[in-house]
């Protein structure tokens, strides 16, 4: 009996060296990447607002990644490193709408942090968070990944959108933490952290083919530009011949169609159900919103929508989002 708890003593001993080993090691690649950054704006009154989060180098060349509410309308601000060292840095460009921003120092900074792929994770997947959590810098906190799919929404101006895909965890997230890394064990950057949910619940902007897009179009053009279609719906299932036929349990039925908009120019009405974009099936707003980047503006997009229990082929040509600042 001494010998079997001494040895199930050893194995969990062991199981928690290699966890910590893990933590560490993530801890010491991540810690110098990650900055602390003051933010500050003027106000119209002339007084200086100050705010504060973290963000992550992720090129050779000074460029770091936080998210938009943490620089909010700002042009500038100040990156302080685990080691000490300042710098300032400006804003190149900002999000609102994926909550991303990116930001240039004017100056010296570690090595780059590693961008991974969100998209691998899987629920239970030991993360690490990097930031800098109520001005406390260089701070670690583990958990897992507790849940993947979240959606989380954002508004800029009078315009919504839902970040899908976002990253769930229970590693533990504070003020300060936003803008920081979000750390598989491999090192790898898969995620910025965002917001606080609750008690024990942490979101994530995920590292994924979009996001990764999106970060290109910031650094070289200073905003995301967004195609705009003017409809609004709901997910919706599928009359089961239909669903058979197409092999597509959901559309999204149409709920609103704003007047003189792409979508009413083209014909599309309320109660139609798209059920496809371009050929790949449509099953919520996100699904439509993936393809609703910069380079769908102008574009004819083609539509199947069901009408009637007829299927329907429709040409909309998206438009560009205004306003969204």
């Amino acid at each position: 009996m001494t010998d079997t708890l001494a040895r199930s003593t050893e194995q969990e001993i062991t199981a928690l060296d290699a966890y910590s080993q893990i933590v560490v090691s993530v801890a010491e690649e991540l810690t110098p990447r990650v900055a602390a950054l003051q933010v500050y704006r003027r106000r119209r009154d002339g007084s200086i607002a100050a705010g504060a989060g973290s963000a992550v180098v992720f090129t050779n060349d000074g460029f770091l990644l936080t998210n938009a509410h943490v620089v909010g309308k700002a042009e500038a601000g100040q990156a302080a490193f685990a080691d000490g060292t300042t710098v300032p840095f400006r804003v190149v460009g900002s999000d609102p709408l994926s909550d991303l921003a990116v930001v240039r120092a004017d100056g010296a900074t570690p090595a780059p942090a590693r961008l991974g792929e969100a998209s691998q994770l899987k629920v239970g997947q030991l993360v690490v968070a990097v930031g800098n959590p109520l001005g406390l810098a260089g701070t670690i906190t583990a958990g897992v990944v507790s849940a993947l799919g979240r959606s989380l929404p954002t508004r800029a101006g009078e315009n919504m959108r839902i970040v899908d895909d976002v990253i769930q965890t229970d590693a533990a997230l504070n003020p300060g933490n936003s803008g920081g890394a979000l750390v598989v064990a491999s090192g790898e950057v898969v995620g910025i952290n965002t917001a606080v949910a609750g008690v024990g619940v942490g979101l994530a902007i995920p590292i994924n083919g979009i996001t990764r897009q999106i970060i290109a179009t910031l650094m070289a053009e200073g905003r995301v530009r967004r195609a705009y279609l003017g409809l609004a719906g709901t997910p919706a299932p599928l009359p089961p011949p239909v669903a058979i036929r197409l092999n597509q349990k959901t559309g999204m039925r149409i709920e609103q169609v704003v007047s003189e908009g792409p979508a009413a120019k083209a014909g599309l009405q309320p109660r139609d159900i798209l059920v496809s974009a371009n050929g790949d099936a449509v099953t919520s707003a996100q699904s439509l919103q993936r393809l609703m980047l910069g380079d769908a503006i102008g574009q004819p997009l083609a539509l199947t929508v069901l009408r009637s229990e007829a299927l329907v082929d429709v040409i909309v040509t998206p438009e560009e989002l205004s306003g969204d600042g």
